[in-house]
């Protein structure tokens, strides 16, 4: 797939857009002004590959606690504003490495003014969070039915107004909660813009049904070669958010990082508990951050032959099994030691890379 070309900023040390890598991003579900809680939670998400975080800032008092949060954690905090500018000044003045702001309700051209105005004096990125549920009312009556053409109205305005005070430290969000409007907005905006995409589907829903939408809505754009980061918005723990968003560029091919597993589905020739054996080992193997891909498969047929690209794996018979790298047969193991010899292969090709 070729990628679209965007320009250039970096959050924190993170850098965006151009020839980087796109970066997976999450948003704590704490309290911001319980400082102990969201840096335990920003904690976990760094170190399941959790690159920016971005933090509510509903009030001054979670304003004021940037600075504090953004000193225990080590990777960019991005402050989240809505309808309230001062609350951008003061996470700027706290030093976030960026800032997220909804043109709809923060309050008009001469407050987005002074943000920027603020934001270029620390050379902090801004993204433009444009949101389908709180567009600016004009917007919708002028294209009461194209809601996306009046989503790309609305980003491109604020587009105009940071370039006329010489600010391009930019990057954009067109975000609704259903895919094909998500498409068509950040199709029609990779056209006009060259400033780098954060792709969402926001309020995608539960674990389920949000990763589903989320796949849909920006795992197209990716292979369309629109995006430049992405967050899966789900209802539920922010460590589900993280994963998703790497497996989807795994699948893509665009970036490896992790254990993927290769598990056929099953059926009346299995022989062995696969289901549970699959699950286990993804789950005991969720800490791994380097590429590999293991195959767990149930019988001959779908065994070393159909998984011969996977790493390792194991694929099972009656009361047994074989043990395999990259097709060939490593030994055969009895049933009940395959999840020990499969987990002990997997340990020591993670060590040797």
């Amino acid at each position: 797939m070729k990628r679209r070309k965007a320009l250039t900023i970096s959050i924190g040390n993170v850098e965006i857009g151009g020839k980087a890598q796109i970066a997976v991003q999450s948003m704590t579900k704490t309290d911001t002004r319980n400082v102990p809680q969201t840096v335990r939670q920003i904690k976990e998400l760094q170190k399941i590959g959790c690159e920016l975080v971005r933090v509510a800032v509903p009030d001054r008092d979670a304003a004021e606690k940037i600075g504090k949060i953004k000193s225990k954690i080590n990777i960019p905090l991005i402050a989240d504003i809505h309808f309230d500018y001062r609350l951008a000044l003061i996470a700027i003045k706290e030093g976030a490495d960026a800032l997220r702001l909804n043109p709809g309700n923060i309050g008009g051209r001469k407050k987005v003014a002074e943000v920027v105005k603020a934001a270029k004096e620390k050379n902090i990125p801004i993204r433009i969070g444009v949101n389908a549920g709180s567009l600016e009312k004009e917007f919708v009556k002028k294209y009461p039915d194209n809601l996306a053409k009046a989503m790309v109205s609305s980003a491109l305005r604020h587009v105009s107004l940071f370039e006329d005070l010489d600010f391009r430290l930019i990057k954009i969000s067109l975000k609704a909660s259903d895919v094909p409007l998500t498409l068509k907005a950040y199709r029609m905006i990779a056209e006009k813009i060259d400033y780098p995409l954060h792709l969402g589907v926001t309020e995608a829903g539960t674990v389920f049904s949000g990763t589903i939408k989320s796949v849909l809505g920006i795992g197209i754009l990716l292979s369309e070669g629109i995006g430049d980061t992405i967050r899966v918005s789900l209802t539920g723990n922010p460590r589900e958010e993280v994963k998703v968003g790497y497996k989807i560029l795994n699948d893509l091919e665009i970036r490896r990082r992790g254990v993927e597993i290769i598990s056929c589905p099953t059926c009346g020739r299995c022989e062995i508990n696969l289901m549970s054996l699959a699950v286990r080992v993804e789950k005991e193997l969720s800490h791994i951050l380097k590429p590999i891909k293991v195959a767990i498969m149930g019988c001959a047929v779908n065994g070393p032959g159909e998984a011969r690209n996977a790493d390792v794996g194991i694929a099972g018979g009656k009361g047994k099994g074989i043990l395999f790298r990259k097709g060939k047969t490593i030994r055969k193991v009895k049933e009940d030691e395959m999840h020990s010899a499969l987990i002990k292969e997997i340990e020591k090709m993670v060590a040797n890379r």
